[in-house]
């Protein structure tokens, strides 16, 4: 391998990377493998840019693989550079239109695509491109129905945990149903969990505005704010480590002085194998430290060093205990 050819391959692997996190439904194992070839701080730093290049080009077309295209398109074209007086102009501009064209035909026929509902099983992730250009990104063991009304666009999230990315549009506001909570937006980035009706939203920016159908109750937040619904119990909204509580989007885990019972509850959401703390004293104890999504193992073992327990490897999972 050339010393050019290096960089284009790396930034090719970054680019398949991305189409493939951001289009279809991601297993435990392939995130591994994709934090495995990321720890390399080229990849990383790869990964970056086409994030960055995404992000630029996404209103130029909603779908990874034109990322993964355009990617691949600027590493041809380094190499291609030195010998650019070769083929014809007119050759040239035929390729590029019939590049376009497919990426265009490409967007368009995922544009048209609706299928409700949409789904994940345990230890995947997924991202949804509505037609609006709204996007979802589905944690794992979720479930959402998506429902466009010439006055309303709704999703009602069955249960799970879902990052919405919401299209402006005043004409037409964007609403989550969660339990018996309605959430409602315009132009917003947010997270919204549901677990059997226990209702945590997290407003990263925009705004929304949190209403209960029983009662009628509102409450309004701000970026940076979190509201959380447990029953007829309401926290009212109050400044949350946005970092944390989106971070499984970026497929790791951030517990900041997470009680270890709650960090245990959140690693074991995806993974078939569960951990059981066998002290219920140990259930209080703060923890700190990041982890990637599914890796159980290296949970289990920082936590054991930390707190000097014994992992026991049992049919399901893990027991956690104290050293005798």
């Amino acid at each position: 391998m050339t010393a050019d050819a290096a960089p284009d391959q790396v930034e090719k692997e970054a680019a398949d990377w991305f189409a493939r996190l951001n289009k279809l439904s991601i297993t435990t194992k392939a995130l591994e493998d994709f934090h495995a070839w990321r720890r390399d701080p080229a990849h990383d730093a790869a990964y970056e840019r086409i994030e960055a290049l995404w992000e630029t080009a996404g209103r130029l077309g909603k779908h990874p693989d034109t990322a993964r295209d355009v990617a691949a398109a600027l590493a041809r074209g380094r190499r291609k550079r030195r010998f650019a007086r070769l083929g014809s102009r007119p050759a040239r501009i035929g390729a590029g239109l019939a590049t376009v064209t497919a990426a265009a035909a490409l967007v368009f026929t995922f544009a048209i695509e609706r299928p409700t509902p949409y789904a994940t099983g345990l230890g995947e992730q997924r991202l949804v491109s509505l037609d609006d250009g709204s996007r979802l990104r589905l944690d794992t063991s979720t479930q959402v129905r998506v429902k466009f009304k010439p006055d309303r666009r709704e999703v009602v999230l069955v249960h799970g945990q879902a990052f919405f990315d919401v299209a402006h549009d005043t004409a037409r506001p964007f609403v989550v149903m969660a339990g018996d909570q309605s959430i409602r937006a315009l132009g917003t980035r947010f997270d919204v969990r549901n677990d059997a009706g226990d209702v945590r939203v997290t407003l990263v920016q925009g705004a929304v505005e949190v209403s209960r159908q029983s009662d009628g109750q509102t409450w309004r937040l701000a970026p940076g704010q979190g509201l959380a619904v447990r029953g007829q119990t309401v926290a009212p909204p109050k400044a949350v480590d946005v970092t944390a509580a989106t971070s499984w989007t970026s497929g790791r885990l951030v517990f900041r002085a997470a009680p270890l019972g709650e960090a245990v509850a959140e690693v074991n959401r995806y993974s078939a194998d569960k951990i059981a703390l066998d002290n219920a004293e140990l259930r209080n104890v703060p923890v700190s430290g990041v982890f990637d999504v599914g890796d159980t193992r290296a949970f289990v073992s920082a936590v054991s060093e930390l707190f000097n327990l014994r992992a026991v490897e049992t049919g399901d999972g893990y027991r956690l205990e104290p050293r005798a």
